[in-house]
């Protein structure tokens, strides 16, 4: 019996992976021609295909996600970079009558804000190295929550 669970074991870690690399750094760089996010440090990446799309692993991607409120709105949100050094962004389709609270993991408020565009820059400067979640709330009912973390 032990063997099969020491097999079994076995089996199941060879299919668990981890992140192969920690960045160091993150910023965005603004420009007339756009806005683009790096990450410094990240050498690896790899691109895997499917029928139902792809995606780049070890490229940095914002955390998108599409939320159908009561009043037929799709709001779309994203926050990168995501691990941050010193600041993140907020980006929203539509920021009417949105606004965000930062907390730490002992669930302190650190932050509340109103967004008042349509990207808006959170400092996180002088912030400690830890894990931060991010609330964002429409007409004061939660939507959604990010956890962020600050390196």
């Amino acid at each position: 019996m032990k063997k099969y669970l020491l097999l079994i074991f076995f089996l199941i870690s060879l299919c668990l992976s981890s992140q192969e690399v920690i960045t160091t750094t993150g910023r965005e760089a603004t420009g007339v021609g756009g806005t683009v996010s790096y990450s410094i440090g990240q050498v690896f990446f790899t691109t895997v295909t499917g029928t139902n799309g792809n995606i780049i692993q070890g490229v940095q991607q914002p955390y998108e996600i599409y939320i159908t409120l009561d009043i037929g709105k799709n709001l779309e949100l994203s926050v990168y970079p995501n691990p941050t050094t010193n600041q993140l962004t907020l980006k929203t389709g539509d920021h009417t009558a949105l606004s965000y609270q930062l907390y730490d993991v002992l669930g302190r408020l650190i932050e509340t804000k109103v967004v008042n565009s349509n990207s808006t820059n959170i400092s996180f400067e002088r912030l400690s190295t830890a894990t931060y979640f991010l609330n964002v709330v429409k007409d004061y009912q939660l939507v959604k929550t990010f956890k962020i973390i600050k390196n």
